[in-house]
């Protein structure tokens, strides 16, 4: 039972963990399952795929409800909506967590009566009761219409408030005048966001100073890069959200695997916005798989030849380089060429090309052939097809140097951990843009003789969205953290698998409340809700972070002393 002296946090804490024993029963399970020789078999993991999907989803709902629960604790002296928010999102969490483990009950050896009647008494059910009833979601949403107002306290400190307040500023006067037509007109990003962008540092936020960055040279500090990222995003995820975030992924490869001269000679140069980057990793026969790339890099006098296909090769028009994955040791059969083992990482300089589709020649050999992929958003970037046709690339081209060649796949790794955060905060961005538009609609907007937002409905879906862009606002920031003391990547794919999920249904509802005006291209809720559904594909596709990341690290190491 309840003890009287607890806390509505201490509840709160004791009923996640609950449902965290759960899954971790089933998770111990499925490892027990999918184990051959006390190995995990590849095989059998496959053929347990949706569960364990699930099962990334659970573990990504009970972590977000557990950093609300502390940051409602931080800041709910400043702001009285914030506890009763934290305290009826865990028990949203609760449930829909306890929902997917008895669809799964069989496949995950529970017991479908140990469920039912943990859901029935203490201490899940006075919580339930107490925090869980729709009523107080409505409430939430009622006194955010009320307030007309969609920011909560950061929980930041006052320096990181005033970085948010600048970019704040920069996107509603440079970005979002412009956002609309560079998004219905599929246009390349005029360069007045690009250079004021650059004037403001926002391209050095990932760099350390001592290289020109705005990152201080003795800690790492990912959360200004957040801040910056999410109101950029606020402006627009296409035409200003995404600009840094290749520079983000290319500085933390290099700083891993770089030479000192790399370092030297291309991060003050990215960091001053001076030399714009693309990042090339994704083929056409293997998405997200990385270890399985193909494109070859051939040793030859002075440098080496870069031949193969690939795509989704986001800004490679516009970039004046290019991070490019390349096997080069293309022999599979031995040790050193085997998957991620035989890759390497190289920075392939270019011109500068506006518009579609480009042709370079290379004066020193070969050529890079592009056509950008039309889409449904995320316009302004413009992804492309890459073809590399014998393009050459000098030695200094190979990140690490000699000493470089076979860790690619590190490389690639050490920058995509940075990117999938970063990916957590444009959702963030996107997100707060939503709800921002969503509340001015719902107060303004009359229907069957009273505004949208007297209604029942509309108060519970702005409720909930705050809720959702809060928790994965917070969960950013917890893991930049835990990433700037040298952890955190299995944490950076959750918080990207969370956020990015709930990008897309707080776009869809937006879009929902504005009714047929939402529907319409000249209405800003239909821009987020197509650029927000790129979200869950780019920077890790949310299936295999869940299936070869997420879940694959839980099942591995899933512990009997974990069970509850």
């Amino acid at each position: 039972m309840t003890h009287p002296d607890q806390t509505p946090y201490q509840e709160a804490d004791a009923c996640l963990a609950l449902m965290r024993a759960q899954v971790d029963a089933g998770l111990q399970h499925l490892n027990r399952a999918c184990s051959s020789e006390g190995r995990l078999s590849a095989e059998q993991l496959d053929a347990h795929q949706e569960v364990s999907y699930e099962l990334a989803f659970c573990i990504a709902e009970l972590e977000a409800s557990i950093v609300m629960l502390r940051y409602a604790q931080q800041v709910s002296t400043q702001d009285e909506m914030c506890e009763p928010m934290a305290l009826s999102f865990c028990a949203e969490n609760i449930r829909a967590v306890w929902q997917r483990l008895l669809t799964h009950a069989t496949e995950l050896a529970l017991s479908n009566r140990h469920l039912l009647d943990l859901m029935g008494s203490e201490p899940l059910a006075g919580f339930l009761a107490r925090f869980g009833d729709i009523s107080q979601i409505a409430a939430i949403g009622a006194a955010l219409l009320a307030r007309g107002n969609a920011r909560l306290p950061s929980g930041l400190d006052g320096e990181k408030d005033m970085v948010r307040d600048s970019f704040a500023r920069f996107a509603e006067d440079v970005v979002m005048p412009l956002a609309e037509e560079i998004h219905r007109f599929d246009q390349d990003i005029p360069d007045e966001i690009i250079s004021a962008a650059a004037d403001m540092g926002c391209f050095g936020s990932c760099i350390p100073e001592r290289f020109g960055g705005l990152m201080p040279d003795e800690r790492s500090d990912s959360l200004g890069m957040l801040v910056v990222t999410e109101e950029l995003s606020r402006g627009s995820l296409g035409a200003a959200g995404s600009l840094i975030t290749r520079t983000e992924i290319s500085a933390r490869a290099l700083l891993l695997g770089g030479t000192e001269e790399q370092k030297s000679t291309w991060l003050p140069r990215m960091a001053a916005g001076e030399k714009l980057v693309g990042i090339s990793i994704t083929e056409p026969d293997f998405g997200s798989d990385v270890a399985s790339l193909s494109l070859k890099a051939t040793k030859v006098n002075g440098g080496w030849q870069l031949n193969g296909a690939k795509t989704w090769c986001t800004f490679a028009g516009r970039a004046d380089v290019l991070v490019v994955i390349a096997r080069s040791n293309p022999d599979r059969n031995s040790p050193e060429g085997k998957g991620h083992k035989g890759l390497s990482m190289f920075l392939v300089e270019k011109p500068r090309f506006m518009g579609h589709e480009f042709n370079y020649e290379n004066p020193t050999g070969g050529k890079l052939v592009g056509k950008s992929i039309p889409t449904i958003g995320y316009r302004g970037m413009h992804s492309f097809d890459l073809s590399f046709e014998e393009l050459f690339v000098p030695d200094a081209a190979l990140v690490g140097g000699d000493e470089g060649q076979g860790k690619g796949f590190y490389n690639t790794m050490a920058g995509l951990s940075g990117g999938r955060i970063q990916t957590a905060a444009r959702a963030s961005g996107v997100m707060q843009a939503a709800i921002e538009r969503a509340v001015r609609y719902a107060n303004d907007r009359k229907v069957f003789g009273a505004p949208v937002g007297d209604y029942q409905l509309t108060q519970v879906k702005l409720g909930r969205m705050l809720s959702a862009l809060t928790a994965g606002r917070q969960f950013s920031y917890a893991v930049a953290r835990m990433m700037d003391e040298g952890g955190g990547k299995m944490e950076a794919s959750l918080v990207k698998l969370y956020s990015c999920r709930a990008a897309e249904w707080v776009t869809r509802e937006a879009m929902q409340i504005h009714g047929g005006m939402g529907y319409a291209e000249e209405s800003d809720v239909s821009r987020y809700f197509v650029d927000a559904r790129v979200l869950s594909i780019f920077e890790g596709a949310e299936e295999t972070l869940a299936l070869k990341v997420i879940a694959r690290d839980l099942i591995a190491n899933a512990r009997e002393e974990n069970l509850g």
